[in-house]
């Protein structure tokens, strides 16, 4: 199948398009200013995504089979700070290519979150109700919506969570922002009571090349692994993992509660029920210590990593 993929660059984009070669799938790949080279794309495009004009012509050109949107504006933090730009990436891109895929009959694949939840009643089913506590998690409501109101019969929806994994800049992913952090000399400080079910992109990844795979499947679904940790005790398994030192890797437990307005804006425990998606598929989902096996040290810290022995 033909494939265009949008955030070819990020973590996801770059997993989904190794996933996708391996099982002999043409990928495009649109980047914005990203110019090296990414595993798995047999074309690499740069694109600005919120060009609606340059974006409708790239696809026209294209006529994909399957259209996948790995691209967002993820950090919560990052969408406070131009909610406007985060509403073009996270709400009016989706629309755009769900009209897109709707009009060259192609398979839509739309990533969203967890955040889509407030995190007081886990585990979430894909039917439970949705309540989004930050301008993200609402961002990515509204595109779910639009995106199986424009295309109902092209489109699925997977809300995926917290991510690990190795990304092609090294600095995307949860162990990838740890090791930045140790290596500039700051202690991360991770809840105690903020449970997430981490997943590795390249499993996320699979689940995607099925669903591109498999167009019986629609509608809103959920991925993760196999079992939710705390913040704390995942950046402790990482460590651990690792074989660094409290020293040489510090660690600081907090808690959510100890800061009312922190627990307003931070979920508690957004763990999610994988099925019904997870009985109708060859991959399955891993535990953490799986996970961890497959992470290597991030480039941007390699040396400072083998400074330490």
């Amino acid at each position: 199948m033909k494939i265009l993929l949008t955030g070819a660059s990020g973590l996801v984009g770059g997993a989904f398009a190794r996933a996708a070669a391996r099982r002999g799938h043409y990928v495009v790949g649109t980047t914005l200013s990203y110019k090296e080279a990414i595993d798995g794309l047999a074309e690499h495009r740069s694109l600005n995504l919120t060009d609606a004009p340059a974006l409708t012509s790239v696809v026209l050109d294209i006529f994909p089979d399957v259209i996948v949107n790995a691209a967002a504006i993820s950090e919560p933090a990052g969408c406070e700070a131009n909610p406007a730009l985060a509403q073009a990436v996270n709400v009016a891109l989706p629309e755009l290519l769900a009209r897109l895929a709707f009009h060259v009959s192609a398979r839509f694949i739309h990533l969203s979150s967890e955040q889509v939840f407030d995190g007081n009643h886990p585990p979430y089913r894909p039917t439970d109700p949705t309540a989004p506590i930050t301008l993200y998690g609402r961002q990515k409501l509204a595109s779910e919506q639009v995106v199986h109101r424009v295309a109902p019969e092209f489109a699925v929806t997977l809300r995926a969570p917290l991510l690990g994994g190795n990304s092609p800049s090294g600095r995307r992913s949860l162990h990838e922002r740890l090791f930045a952090d140790w290596m500039s000399g700051r202690t991360p400080q991770l809840y105690t009571d903020e449970i997430r079910q981490v997943c590795h992109a390249d499993n996320l990844a699979e689940v995607m090349v099925e669903l591109c795979e498999r167009p019986d499947v629609r509608g809103v679904h959920h991925w993760a692994g196999s079992e939710g940790l705390s913040r704390h005790e995942l950046g402790e398994r990482i460590r651990s993992h690792f074989k660094l030192t409290p020293a040489q890797a510090p660690l600081i437990a907090i808690t959510r509660t100890a800061d009312p307005a922190v627990a307003r804006r931070r979920q508690a425990d957004l763990r999610l029920v994988l099925e019904p998606l997870a009985g109708r598929l060859k991959t399955r989902p891993e535990n953490f210590s799986t996970q961890l096996d497959q992470l290597v040290i991030p480039a941007p810290c390699r040396a400072w990593y083998q400074s330490l022995s």
